[in-house]
């Protein structure tokens, strides 16, 4: 068997937990913070793979939203005066036609 080492070398988990540690910049991203943003504000993520939603399983994702609420928040960007979307298109197009005016 070879004397390489794999995975994280010499870098030991006190390192990793010190990195993880360090206080954030105040910047709502940078700490995590989740926040209800308006869904006009936010635009489609041009990194997006999918091309084609199913309709009725677009209007099934709604239905539940306005019965259940938005279990799952949407991964967003600044840019600009808005927000890009990174994750979460069909959530945020389902709380459109849920007729919500916030997403988490």
């Amino acid at each position: 068997m070879s004397g390489r080492r794999r995975g994280l070398g010499n870098l030991g988990v006190d390192v990793l937990l010190s990195a993880a540690s360090k206080p954030s910049s105040g910047n709502d991203a940078a700490s995590g913070e989740l926040r209800h943003l308006p869904v006009d504000n936010i635009r489609r993520g041009k990194y997006q793979p999918r091309t084609h939603i199913k309709p009725e399983a677009l209007q099934e994702l709604a239905d539940s939203i306005r019965v259940q609420g938005l279990v799952q928040p949407v991964v967003v960007r600044p840019v600009g005066n808005g927000y890009e979307l990174i994750a979460g298109e069909r959530r945020w197009r389902a709380a459109q036609m849920a007729g919500l005016d916030t997403i988490p």
